[in-house]
């Protein structure tokens, strides 16, 4: 179980992201520069990437033709939530703890930065990127999202739709000791099989989360990679102890079905598919399918670009039929979801471009908290049911904060 104490190793690889990728946070932060930290699943490995740019790529570049960078990308894009690009100028990761700039980054900045750069210097308390937009989200109540569902059942029961993803928020304080650096720390700690990350940008904000969900990935060995994601439960001692509702196995064949007609509409008939099996997330179990596509073997190079442009918003986390999904979410959750149920990832890195769902994830403000968490709504939902899942999901972001 990934809440389970940390081994001697994670122990040892803790120290080493002490020792080296928490002062470049620190500095990135004190600079008002741009930073992304993350580690990819079942890894030990930890990666910090800061631009020096002044201004942000508007729009997700063409994956096949990015430099190397970070990708953070909204439920919807809009004025106050846009696409960014983190241009990686500056990069570091825990392998050699060397701090290397990139090719064409620029000469002055990159030698100020590596003048402020003090390996044993600390940042206070609660020092982070917050957002000028003055965000203030307002937590939604039990009785809001518990009405938001019934709502949605009885649209789907009417066949406006499938199937709906509803989120809620909620708002917690936060510790008066929390330390950004710490905190990823801790998230790589507890959740061994997630991606987890930290993303601070000027103006902008800063989230943290541990996401067990690919949306794009494709490895060094250019394999192509997605997955259906669907159904929870609380996890138990063992997965095959696992007994999935029909609710659960519906929602989940919904998410594989649209991920096959992505496939299809691309007349795309070569990949290999790979489930539905039983996966831990954290304190929790989902249904997982996987699907690949070989790319040495198949011609189709913009596979990756293609498949993020008819794959987000994810059924895992808008809805089918996506048009009319969308409109009940605007509609009926009452806020903004901002970079929740996004998109997020290294992109062009060495180990390839590696996109994945903002799930299980906080946005930190000067002094609170706010984590997110949906379910997704079929004809068989019930209302206190759904919402009891999105409590489970928060419990991640919960647990990370209560170290502190």
């Amino acid at each position: 179980m990934e809440q389970a104490t940390a081994s001697e190793s994670d122990a040892t690889g803790a120290e080493a992201y002490s020792n080296t990728l928490a002062p470049v946070i620190y500095t990135a932060i004190r600079k008002s520069k741009a930073v992304a930290a993350w580690r990819l699943p079942h890894s030990h490995e930890a990666h910090v990437a800061v631009s020096l740019q002044d201004s942000f790529t508007p729009t997700p570049p063409a994956l096949e033709n990015s430099p190397f960078g970070f990708l953070f990308c909204p439920f919807q894009e809009s004025e106050p939530t846009p696409n960014l690009f983190i241009k990686s100028d500056l990069y570091v990761t825990q392998a050699t703890g060397k701090l290397t700039a990139a090719a064409d980054a620029p000469a002055p900045e990159v030698a100020d930065f590596m003048q402020a750069l003090e390996p044993g210097a600390d940042l206070p308390h609660r020092s982070w990127h917050t957002s000028n937009a003055g965000i203030q989200q307002q937590q939604q109540s039990d009785l809001h999202f518990q009405n938001a569902v019934a709502a949605a059942v009885a649209a789907i029961k009417e066949e406006q739709m499938e199937k709906v993803v509803l989120s809620r928020n909620s708002v917690l304080s936060l510790p008066l000791h929390l330390d950004l650096a710490a905190v990823f720390e801790m998230m790589c700690q507890k959740h061994p099989r997630a991606f987890v990350s930290v993303v601070s940008i000027p103006g902008v904000g800063t989230w943290a989360g541990a996401s067990p969900e690919i949306l794009v990935s494709i490895n060094e060995q250019q394999v192509f990679h997605t997955v259906a994601l669907a159904g929870t439960q609380p996890a138990t001692e063992s997965v095959a102890d696992a007994i999935w509702r029909q609710k659960e196995i519906e929602e989940q064949a919904m998410v594989e079905r649209y991920i096959l007609l992505c496939f299809k509409s691309l007349r795309l008939r070569e990949y290999t598919e790979i489930g539905p099996r039983t996966v831990v997330a954290g304190n929790l179990m989902h249904l997982r399918t996987d699907f690949k596509v070989d790319l040495k073997e198949v011609d189709f190079p913009t596979l990756g670009t293609d498949m993020l442009r008819l794959l987000h918003p994810t059924s895992a986390v808008c809805g089918l039929p996506k048009a009319p999904a969308l409109q009940f979410i605007l509609e009926h959750e009452d806020y903004n979801r901002g970079y929740y149920s996004g998109f997020l990832g290294p992109v062009n890195s060495k180990a390839g471009t590696h996109l994945f769902v903002n799930l299980r994830c906080m946005q930190l403000l000067k002094d609170k908290a706010i984590i997110y968490a949906g379910a997704g709504i079929t004809a068989e939902s019930d209302p206190v049911k759904e919402w009891m899942e999105t409590q489970h999901k928060m419990v991640a972001m919960q647990r990370i904060l209560q170290q502190f």
